[in-house]
């Protein structure tokens, strides 16, 4: 399966919520796609509410089905409640910490900036979006993309102290990655639960 790069608001109105920001055109239209989108009123087995519960979290993360798959077995035989371990290594991705930076608009945009190579982590340029972070790794700007149009239009007017496990230096045109978040720090409206019992089916 390749990465989605269709509509978002498709994917937001088959999930029913904006899972990629704000979206004017999912405000006007909510239903789910499709001709009788409007009028479905089909009810969902079990299984199918788990499914589409894991296949939010991947159209949220950008993350591909044998990705999600891996990041699932490493969850499972951490220590800790496997739902949550699940989305603090979401978390911990690199591609996703540059967006929760604000380097990056959106995470499709941050997973190109690590790929071209425009991130480093401990001073060394890393361009696998997949790289998980570990407490105390600073992700910065390579010096030559530090004037990149797109990285300063995304961190004009960013709120730096938004998430408590980043903290931003500006003389390093970075931010610190402090600590995997605590599940209720994280902002996504994703029941990890049902990914958890999904996957036990298997």
């Amino acid at each position: 399966m390749a990465r989605y790069t269709g509509p978002k608001t498709r994917i937001a109105r088959k999930f029913g919520e904006a899972i990629y920001g704000a979206d004017k055109s999912f405000e006007r239209k909510k239903n789910p796609p499709g001709q009788h989108g409007a009028n479905r009123r089909r009810k969902t087995s079990e299984y199918g509410i788990q499914l589409k519960e894991k296949q939010k979290a991947k159209y949220t993360y950008g993350i591909l089905e044998r990705q999600f798959a891996n990041l699932f077995d490493k969850a499972s035989s951490s220590k800790g409640i496997t739902g949550e371990v699940l989305l603090q290594l979401l978390e911990s991705r690199l591609d996703n910490t540059v967006f929760r930076l604000g380097i990056a608009p959106t995470r499709n945009a941050a997973r190109q900036l690590v790929s071209h190579k425009h991130i480093m982590v401990n001073g060394n340029l890393v361009n696998i979006p997949s790289y998980i972070l570990r407490a105390g790794d600073m992700v910065t700007i390579r010096e030559r993309s530090k004037s990149l149009e797109t990285i300063s239009a995304s961190l004009s007017g960013v709120n730096h102290s938004k998430f408590s496990w980043l903290e931003w230096d500006n003389d390093q045109y970075g931010g610190k990655f402090l600590n995997v978040p605590l599940r209720e720090e994280i902002p996504e409206n994703i029941k990890e639960q049902l990914i958890v019992e999904l996957y036990s089916k298997n």
